[in-house]
């Protein structure tokens, strides 16, 4: 981002910090929670109450916008009994209150601790989150598993289950499990430490690239003309859409207006991080983008502001905080090479913990660590139990809750039970970085035929109130990539 560009961001934060948020306290020591601008109920695109303007003041403390997003779970699965979360519901002995009816054993299967860092999940695209919404009652887990055909689900039968390791104690599937500290203690400690946000929403109510799509763009469609935003439909299956993308080949597909777009007219800076390397050529390398989170230089505005080199590799993210070029907003994706935690992958979720934590590691002993903001999420529920119905926004969404965690020394500290999903995170980007300009088409220099304004949708809650800038602020947390169990977490604590 050029200077031009960030003083005049910056010029609107001499005005008063006009109240974001109101707290109320939890109970723990330095700990709050975040309620302002959250709903529960559906609700349609509206204009934001708060110009963006007014509520900027102290955010010249952040320069560097990082969005790390991991693969396929749940809040549930890995919040789902962090103490003061909206986690899953017990009874005042600390029994799980909810179930899942299970066609198979006959029962009502509860959720479980799930010990094993290897997982299979469910189903997740559109017509699995129908199932497992289930009109509401957030009880077709098992179903969907089963139609998925997911063959432990389906036959429970040693051999189809890893013996027994893909089952719970009613021999109910794995999408009822749930891990903490036990299995996944560096996340449990960010979200302790900084801020865990506890109605994130995915996007869309379907897989990873329709979600990747909306975190960059806030749409999934199906253009018929690369070249035309206005020939642009709505699409949350993608079918066939892939294929365009593998072994390198970055044809012009989407042709909607995305985010950069709006960096590239404003100068700003940004960076899509989607593999340890690139895929240029056949064969891929085991390390490189998958195609599914990696849709950005498909993009007809990148091809056509020039701007493919800015895709590029894990390693030069990191070279990028030792030489002091990190971009103004920066997207990071696994890849390849069993990091992205996606269940089914045949690896420990714990190899994803470890690369997480060697990129939060590193922004954290950087000299960017005191302006930069990291906002953890992960792409999709992957077919993991949730008791919280999303809201309807749309026809495209929202999605199942997922884990967000942000981190940042001018994070407020506790739980933030706004309602969030993706783009909350394009709301933040455009009102720090763009002026509040909107993805909006009466708005835009290039606009399409989107239904809606997502980030002016009346339910979505704004991340501005998530810092706290007269706070000291929050040291870093250097963490052990492979730490040890951390303690057993008590259901309803």
């Amino acid at each position: 981002m050029t200077n031009r560009t960030r003083s005049c961001i910056l010029g609107a934060c001499a005005l008063a910090l006009i109240a974001a948020a109101c707290t109320e306290g939890d109970g723990s020591s330095g700990t709050s929670r975040t309620t302002g601008g959250a709903g529960t109920a559906s609700s349609g695109p509206a204009s934001s109450a708060v110009p963006p303007e007014q509520a900027l003041s102290g955010f010249e403390n952040i320069q560097h916008l990082i969005f790390i997003v991991q693969e396929n779970r749940s809040f549930d699965h890995y919040f789902g009994t962090f103490p003061g979360a909206d986690g899953i519901p017990t009874n005042a002995k600390g029994e799980f209150t909810v179930c899942a009816p299970d066609a198979v054993t006959g029962d009502c299967a509860r959720p479980y601790h799930d010990p094993t860092l290897v997982n299979q999940g469910g189903p997740h695209a559109k017509p699995h989150s129908d199932i497992d919404v289930a009109g509401g009652r957030m009880n077709g887990f098992i179903d969907a598993a089963i139609a998925g055909p997911f063959p432990c689900a389906e036959t429970r039968a040693p051999a189809d289950c890893d013996g027994h390791r893909d089952l719970g104690p009613q021999d109910q599937p794995d999408v009822m499990g749930y891990h903490d500290a036990r299995e996944i203690p560096n996340y449990w400690a960010y979200a302790e430490h900084y801020t865990l946000q506890d109605h994130m929403f995915g996007p869309t109510d379907s897989w990873t690239l329709p979600a990747h799509l909306f975190l960059v763009s806030a749409w999934s469609a199906r253009c018929s003309d690369p070249d035309d935003p206005m020939s642009c439909e709505s699409d949350l299956e993608q079918d066939g859409v892939i294929e365009r993308q593998r072994v390198g080949a970055h044809p012009k597909i989407y042709g909607w207006t995305d985010i950069t777009q709006l960096l590239f007219e404003h100068d700003v800076s940004w960076g899509y991080y989607p593999g340890g390397e690139l895929c240029t050529s056949r064969p891929c390398p085991v390390d490189g983008p998958t195609a599914a989170q990696n849709p950005l230089p498909s993009f007809t505005t990148v091809h056509d502001n020039r701007q493919l080199e800015n895709v590029q590799t894990h390693g030069d993210f990191l070279s990028s905080l030792q030489d002091g070029t990190l971009p103004a907003v920066s997207w990071i994706t696994p890849g390849g090479g069993g990091i992205s935690e996606h269940p089914g992958n045949g690896e420990p979720l714990t190899e994803g913990q470890a690369y997480v934590t060697k990129l939060v590691n590193a922004v954290m002993e950087s000299d960017d660590w005191s302006t930069s903001a990291i906002f953890l999420t992960w792409d999709d529920w992957g077919g993991f139990y949730d008791h919280v119905a999303p809201p309807r926004v749309d026809e495209n969404g929202y999605g199942l809750r997922v884990p967000g965690i942000l981190i940042s020394p001018w994070a407020r500290r506790g739980i933030d039970s706004q309602t969030l999903t993706f783009d909350a995170y394009l709301k933040l980007i455009e009102d720090l970085f763009l002026g509040g300009e909107r993805l909006d088409p009466s708005t835009l220099q290039r606009p399409d035929s989107r239904p809606t304004v997502r980030e002016d949708v009346k339910i979505l809650g704004d991340l501005r109130s998530a810092f706290d800038f007269r706070q000291d602020p929050l040291p870093p947390l250097i963490l052990d990539p492979d730490p040890d169990p951390g303690a057993a977490s008590t259901p309803g604590g």
